[in-house]
């Protein structure tokens, strides 16, 4: 009865405020919005959730109040809310309920809907924004891809290098060390390919390719130390799938091996325990440096096997004082026995969980509709999927905020074509809010954008990269080889 009184309330406040004299109907449902932020989680002072209704309302507005009775309001186009006035009401309100209410405009009236709710988390997200590739979804070009950085507060985006700026070359995956903006590295394709490494204001142009490697690294982390990163290599190939209307195109590798990269000694660190005849991909390191986590295949005929490549999560132990890899191999998760395929570990910066994906078969969930994240405790290790966050189309490039209580990962939900960046809260059991999607300042920015978002990750700080010479240093073919231990 209290929620009923307060749901009625609140709406008769509401339409006092958008109706005047004008006649205002009452619907009994939730408003069709978009993005849908209806009972999402967020952190204090993000972005503002702006939204719209469907185009038959040619003006929308909505009241946010708090618990207090404060109020903000928006009114126009689309529900576009001051960015300030927002920090303010969910800074105030950590841990409590926002109540929103939205009108349509449409044929000469106001449409009331049922209100819904949006809940402040008691969990800050204190890091500067997010980082990620954006380009045109496909297999054809990429001259238009770069690696970009968002504000998650306000809705600034700025380039950290351009595909424009590096004509006929393709930016690979880039890696930060646990959110670090002051180390991080990216890969270039293409005829003047190099790895770039930055590390405290410096950077190097590697060339990774050695005597004693299977093809240049591919998939990068970094240690928690900074003093190395661990590299896969990986020989990557396409193949199109026919009469199948859910699987299109598939990544799969020839061949691959996990390494580790000594960045001051510019030297490869390797072991026949991670290079052997089997596929081993994804490597990433521990909270605390001691353990390299990495996924492995059995090998198969590829392409004609392409389904029977089913990846296990395993580990390994590394030594961070002698650089050295252990030699007892150990699976986390049996998922060839499964019949599945566990890809993208990605373990929390507190040493609680590893983040995954989880899939049918093969190494490249991003173009697997079945795809979901999982979450593996590292305390007791039981393992469960995150229902709240995923969806029936594709999650896959996952990754962790500094405190660890938040995630962003990329999804195919809507039209099962763009990637586009949900962020959801884990909570003290592992489970995943309701996730909610990047917010934009004009929400119909994901209706006309002709880019799809990758490889997110978090960064606690901008990303500075100095794009002035990076055109001299990449075509210069100037390059530091990799020596191997």
């Amino acid at each position: 009865m209290m929620k009923k009184h307060l749901l009625a309330t609140l709406t008769l406040i509401s339409l006092a405020l958008v109706s005047c004299t004008r006649e205002t109907v009452l619907r009994e449902e939730l408003p069709d919005i978009f993005p849908d932020y209806i009972g999402v989680t967020i952190p204090a002072e993000i972005a503002p959730l702006n939204f719209d209704l469907p185009e038959e309302y040619s003006k929308v507005y909505a009241r946010v109040t708090d618990p207090k009775g404060n109020v903000i309001t928006a009114k126009g186009d689309y529900a576009g809310f001051n960015v300030k006035k927002w920090h303010e009401i969910t800074a105030a309100n950590p841990g409590e309920t926002l109540t929103v209410t939205v009108a349509g405009y449409k044929d000469g009236r106001w449409e009331q809907f049922r209100p819904f709710f949006i809940y402040v988390s008691e969990y800050s997200l204190d890091d500067f924004g997010v980082t990620y590739r954006k380009f045109a979804p496909g297999y054809e070009t990429y001259s238009k891809i770069g690696i970009y950085q968002r504000n998650i507060h306000n809705f600034n985006e700025d380039p950290i290098v351009e595909g424009t700026l590096l004509p006929g070359q393709c930016m690979g995956c880039h890696t930060a060390n646990a959110t670090s903006p002051d180390e991080f590295l990216f890969h270039l394709r293409g005829k003047h390919g190099a790895t770039i490494v930055q590390k405290d204001g410096q950077r190097k142009w590697l060339e990774t390719k050695t005597d004693r490697t299977i093809g240049r690294t591919a998939y990068s982390y970094w240690h928690p130390s900074g003093k190395y990163i661990t590299h896969s290599n990986n020989l990557v190939h396409q193949l199109f799938w026919t009469g199948n209307n859910d699987r299109y195109i598939e990544v799969y590798d020839e061949a691959s091996d996990v390494i580790v990269h000594d960045v001051d000694n510019d030297q490869f660190i390797l072991s026949p325990e991670l290079m052997t005849e089997d596929f081993e991909t994804y490597p990433a390191f521990s909270s605390d440096g001691k353990t390299l986590f990495y996924c492995s295949a059995p090998k198969v005929q590829v392409p004609a096997q392409a389904q029977d490549l089913h990846y296990n999560l395993c580990a390994v132990d590394f030594d961070e004082e002698t650089g050295k890899i252990g030699t007892q191999v150990d699976t986390l998760i049996n998922a060839y026995a499964m019949k599945k395929s566990v890809t993208m570990p990605r373990p929390s910066y507190d040493g609680r969980w590893i983040l995954y994906s989880f899939a049918d078969f093969g190494c490249f969930p991003i173009n697997h509709k079945e795809s979901d994240l999982w979450l593996l405790d590292l305390q007791d290790g039981s393992t469960h999927p995150l229902d709240r966050a995923n969806s029936p189309y594709c999650e896959s490039f996952h990754n962790w905020s500094s405190n660890s209580r938040w995630i962003l990962f990329s999804s195919r939900r809507g039209d099962n074509l763009y990637s586009r960046i949900y962020i959801a809260e884990i909570d003290d059991d592992g489970n995943a809010s309701k996730p909610f999607l990047l917010p934009q300042k004009d929400p119909s920015f994901y209706h006309k954008t002709l880019f799809t978002f990758n490889v997110p990750d978090f960064t606690r700080g901008k990303v500075k990269f100095k794009t002035s010479t990076a055109y001299k240093e990449a075509f210069s073919d100037e390059r530091t080889h990799i020596k191997v231990e």
